[in-house]
């Protein structure tokens, strides 16, 4: 759907696209599709839906506002149809006010559309792509003009990047929940993340306050 949202770093969130097939253990937004499936808000569950009936909320919102597009879905998943994110794109530009901040866990994604000539490497447009382990795929796409990281949930300690610019803004949280198996972050991993992005925007979730305290909290928006 598309409302103002209880996640910190954005003011809305928008749905035009619903559902994922990543599988995570941790994904939130499964668990929340799951339980109210077959209601208005998400009558297909977490199985991948086009709800174009949605695709004008950004243009009734006349106030700029930082939105987080698909937050219920992964828009560059494999499953995702190209004609899909190009209507979704097209939406974009009908409400150029606000800022879009696109994330996936399939950056690959991003330089398909790239080299197709169909990415909108835009001033108001944010791609970031989620890291929560060592192992998980990264494409360094430090090529468009805003780029930004998602570790989140962090599940084990990082290595070194390697970039030729850096992100234009880093998020970093630990998973929520009661999930049995969830993993607890240590704040030698978080400090480590710190000192590598020092010079870089960077905004610690609510849910790292029990490992790193108040004190060594950071709210920084880019």
């Amino acid at each position: 759907m598309g409302e103002k949202t209880k996640i910190e770093t954005f003011e809305s969130t928008w749905n035009p696209v619903q559902g994922c097939r990543h599988g995570c253990d941790y994904c939130y937004a499964r668990s929340i599709a799951t339980r109210f499936k077959g209601s208005k808000a998400y009558p297909d569950g977490f199985e991948p839906t086009f709800r174009r009936e949605l695709l004008d909320l950004p243009q009734k919102w006349r106030r700029p506002r930082r939105i987080f597009v698909c937050s219920m879905a992964d828009l560059f998943g494999e499953w995702v149809p190209d004609e899909w994110i190009e209507e979704v794109f097209a939406a974009c530009l009908k409400a150029p006010q606000h800022t879009y901040f696109f994330l996936t866990k399939n950056p690959e994604r991003y330089m398909d559309l790239k080299e197709k000539g169909t990415l909108l490497d835009l001033p108001n447009f944010w791609y970031g792509t989620t890291v929560t382990k060592r192992s998980d795929s990264f494409v360094w796409f430090d090529r468009f003009a805003n780029w930004f990281l998602s570790i989140e949930p962090l599940q084990e300690p990082l290595g070194k990047y390697m970039y030729d610019r850096k992100p234009g803004w880093v998020i970093i949280g630990a998973e929520t929940g009661n999930r049995k198996g969830k993993v607890i972050p240590e704040k030698e991993w978080i400090d480590f993340l710190v000192e590598e992005f020092k010079d870089v925007p960077v905004y610690m979730k609510p849910s790292l306050l029990p490992v790193m305290g108040e004190e060594n909290m950071r709210r920084e928006l880019p």
